[in-house]
């Protein structure tokens, strides 16, 4: 009993790292902070920027993103579509809204990556200051490509927009849910992040890049996270990125939870593979190396999609109450998992009541386990059969079927 003590006490802190890491980064973020975290650089001369949109099949709406688009532009920006592998009219929708368009045809390499690439090819010969990457069904805010470009020449590293997802118009409660816990994931803890002086990861629309750190990253081709593996890459070559919550990038999360449960799939899968590779890396060089930024982004790597990591706690909690009522059973390790899980639970909510707003109704809150239900098959996939691989176009809306698989702009 004294050995199962140890092992379940071991595992209830190690299930609690994560959760204590989750806690500090709401938390940081949820105290007043206000106009000081949209500050912006000094003004200064505007750096030549492109902003690449990669697009496969988009035919529907790449003139909306381009007219977005073209008013945040300066008089010597460019908004370059790269119309990837496409069987539809994309890019001529988008060369008839304007926009400067390339095209790559190669059914063998399909991935985001593949498309930046081909587009840093044709900017090779006269390269801007800035490139920044914003998704064909993105809409960024009122000068963000200003703000981005000046940001990230300035600091001579990556720098991520506020990045969000917005509940479709007639939300499931799944997809109220989904999108909180992309908030929480790509707002809150990146915000907390910022406060406390570190980088945060790159969430894969509204990426900015000064040209020469782009280039030189690692090609990523089809990983499933190309633009979280990125970041992590450019860290460990002493580029972290920046969170920039002056300029926020939304898109719609899709309709229908079976649409909606392929995107997170793929997400989370990327998302736990990385985890598992990159996370011992950046933990321990910047424990060798004395380098807080690498910690912080091993340490915030380490925390798990949030219905994996309550699921998980939960279960630890389940399991050390069972131990408890033993004889010989310590408490320690059912204490230590209530403390975790209190944590986590006080932070959504707290997070969820001051980010949420309106847009995102506490009436849903006691629908979390049903949710949570829903994404243990998700779970269990990668476990026993290993990550998605390949990249499956995200269903628009009013589209009625699936289209051919694609790198999504997420």
């Amino acid at each position: 009993m004294t050995l199962v003590n140890g092992i379940a006490t071991v595992v209830a802190l190690l299930l609690a790292v994560p959760c204590l890491v989750f806690f500090v980064e709401c938390g940081v973020a949820l105290l007043p902070g206000g106009r000081k975290d949209l500050s912006v650089p000094p003004p200064a001369p505007r750096p030549r920027a492109v902003v690449i949109v990669p697009a496969h099949d988009e035919e529907a709406g790449i003139a909306a993103t381009v007219a977005a688009l073209r008013p945040l532009l300066g008089g010597d920006d460019r908004l370059l579509v790269v119309a990837d592998n496409c069987t539809d009219g994309t890019a001529a929708a988008a060369r008839a809204a304007a926009a400067e368009v390339i095209e790559r045809h190669d059914s063998t390499s399909r991935g985001k990556g593949f498309a930046i690439v081909f587009a840093l090819d044709h900017l090779e010969a006269a390269p801007p200051d800035v490139v920044i990457v914003v998704d064909a069904d993105c809409r960024m805010s009122s000068e963000g490509v200003a703000i981005l470009a000046r940001e990230a020449l300035a600091s001579h590293r990556p720098v991520q927009a506020e990045y969000v997802l917005a509940t479709p118009e007639h939300p499931t409660p799944r997809g109220v849910l989904s999108a909180l816990a992309v908030l929480v994931r790509n707002r809150v803890r990146p915000l907390g992040l910022r406060r406390l002086g570190l980088p945060s990861q790159l969430t894969g629309s509204g990426m900015a890049f000064p040209w020469d750190v782009l280039r030189a990253a690692p090609h990523l081709g089809a990983n499933l996270v190309e633009d979280l593996v990125m970041g992590l890459e450019l860290a460990l070559a002493g580029h972290p990125p920046a969170m920039c919550p002056a300029v926020r990038v939304s898109s719609e999360l899709p309709e229908g939870d079976e649409v909606a449960l392929g995107q997170r799939r793929r997400w989370e899968h990327g998302q736990l593979a990385t985890l598992l590779r990159y996370a011992p890396t950046l933990i321990g060089r910047g424990l060798l190396r004395g380098r807080a930024d690498l910690l912080a982004l091993g340490l915030d790597l380490c925390v798990p999609p949030l219905a994996l990591l309550v699921t998980l706690v939960g279960a630890a909690v389940l399991g050390t109450s069972a131990l408890a009522m033993l004889p010989g059973g310590s408490k320690v390790p059912v204490g230590v998992s209530l403390l975790a899980l209190g944590a986590v639970g006080t932070s959504v909510l707290a997070a969820w009541t001051k980010f949420g707003g309106d847009k995102l109704p506490l009436r849903y809150a006691f629908l979390v386990p049903l949710y949570m239900m829903w994404k243990i098959p998700l779970y269990l996939s990668f476990f026993v059969h290993g990550k998605h691989k390949s990249w499956d176009r995200t269903q628009r809306k009013g589209e009625t079927a699936p289209p051919a698989a694609r790198p999504p702009p997420d």
